[in-house]
């Protein structure tokens, strides 16, 4: 893996993104289902890999073919193959720089009940995650009961956190769950805004959004739907904070990610040496060897973040800058992990796969249209739709279904959801606990798990049924 070879599969990577854009701007139909551009160029560059031309090409007896891999070198796949694993670190470094912290008081005032509802969600995702996998997975098929994690690593976390895990379910011996876990993630985005616009409908006719009065409202105009903002109406992409002759802003940037991650790296070696000293090496069980690096790197985050606030009189990290380096390691992220995805292990393991995609859309489905109502005391459907959008596997897809149900922010949904956010992620949708959640089942065997998430589960259900619901 030569360094030209790694500069040349960042280009061969532009070009599939670039490609994905304009098949979406050319295309309506993928408008209209909100896809982003990086999923259409993962998927382009998955067809003309090995996974399906290099398989075309093996059926037709040619295994010395020069397409064998498809139009891709092995080298460039290599290089894809270890991208998502490095570029989540800098997704979740990136999570709360540039956000100013506020106090927990002032956000449970405002996000409480969209706080219960999504954590009743998340952790539900556990609860019947493993459940199916105690009683029908595993028994009927052999699978290894680190699947009952699939759901909430994958609809809650998305791409990132199933790119992610991969090391980990590969150390614990259940490689393959990383190929179902993207495959999951696939799916929940998919049908989460599929299914979020068709709500979406069904809550305006029959009368149960506050904000939305007509279905014809339902939408974005062509230019948002097409993803091409006007000309005349463009913005900056971020603030300039220091002078380009004594730093690039943007270096600026990347170097404060480095610095998070820095201090996520410091954080999970000193736990490894803790529980190496303590009860690693008096039991043998070590849980903490096992964790990836990114939900600490989200910790190093918030550490710089609150370090900052206090000392950098100057204000020199922009969060609108922060965002665009997010955004581009979102795009690598899914575009290299869609490309390498494995179809013959979803293949192999297609009927756990459907079970756990149907369980992980039922039980969201259930969360949104039977709790929401239950959960919220005003504007629940406007709040609501986003904790389902992110359930389904991205906080963008949550961000989307509220802009369609709520596009003048005249309802608390948007603020409740930032708040939320700054509580729910260290711990869920790729926080401390997702991590610590497979090595747990490897250990300790998927029932303790099961106890543990639905005690939280209900704590969180009765918390929004009756307090939140009844105010």
């Amino acid at each position: 893996m030569s360094a030209s070879m790694v500069g040349m599969s960042f280009l061969v990577l532009g070009v599939f993104l670039l490609l994905g854009k304009w098949i979406r701007v050319i295309s309506p139909s993928l408008q209209k289902l909100f896809i982003p551009s990086s999923l259409i160029g993962g998927f382009l560059a998955l067809f003309l890999g090995p996974e399906v031309l290099g398989t075309i090409v093996s059926w037709t007896g040619y295994y010395d073919s020069s397409l064998s891999n498809g139009i891709f070198s092995q080298e460039i796949l290599d290089v894809w193959r270890i991208l998502p694993g490095l570029f989540i670190n800098i997704i979740f470094a990136t999570l709360f720089l540039g956000k100013k912290i506020p106090g927990i008081h002032d956000m449970w005032l405002v996000a409480g009940p969209q706080i219960a509802h999504g954590q009743t969600i998340a952790w539900g995702q556990y609860v019947f995650g493993i459940l199916i996998t105690i009683f029908v997975l595993s028994p009927v098929f052999g699978i290894d009961p680190m699947a009952g994690a699939l759901i909430e690593i994958s609809f809650e976390g998305g791409h990132g956190t199933a790119a992610g895990m991969a090391a980990t379910f590969e150390e614990l011996g259940f490689a393959e769950a990383g190929d179902l876990a993207l495959g999951l993630a696939t799916v929940g985005i998919l049908f989460g805004v599929v299914l979020g616009i068709l709500i979406l409908n069904y809550g305006v006719r029959t009368g149960k959004t506050e904000v939305l009065q007509r279905t014809s409202q339902i939408g974005l105009d062509e230019r948002r739907q097409t993803g091409i903002i006007d000309f005349d109406a463009r913005e900056s992409a971020g603030k300039i904070t220091t002078r380009p002759e004594s730093i690039e802003p943007l270096s600026l940037h990347f170097a404060y990610v480095g610095v998070a991650i820095g201090i996520g790296y410091v954080i999970l070696q000193l736990l490894i040496q803790i529980e190496e000293i303590t009860w690693g090496k008096a039991t043998g069980i070590y849980l903490l060897t096992y964790i990836p690096l990114f939900p600490l790197a989200m910790i190093g985050g918030i550490i710089l973040q609150m370090f900052l606030d206090r000392f950098d009189v100057y204000q020199t990290l922009d969060r609108n800058l922060m965002m665009r380096i997010q955004g581009l390691s979102l795009d690598i992220l899914i575009t290299s992990a869609i490309a390498t995805l494995s179809l013959t292990v979803i293949g192999n393991n297609l009927m756990p796969f459907i079970i756990l995609a149907l369980v992980g859309i039922f039980w969201n489905l259930a969360g949104f249209m039977l709790l929401g109502p239950r959960m919220m005391p005003s504007y629940w459907f406007e709040r609501s739709i986003g904790n389902f959008g992110q359930s389904m596997g991205m906080t963008a897809s949550g961000l989307l279904l509220m802009k369609i149900a709520d596009p003048d922010n005249r309802s608390p949904a948007l603020e409740g959801f930032g708040y939320k956010q700054l509580l729910f992620e260290p711990v869920m949708g790729g926080g401390v606990f997702t991590a610590a959640s497979v090595p747990l089942i490897f250990h300790f065997g998927p029932m303790p798990l099961l106890i543990l998430t639905a005690i939280i589960m209900s704590f969180w259900l009765l918390l929004g049924l009756f307090y939140f619901g009844k105010k």
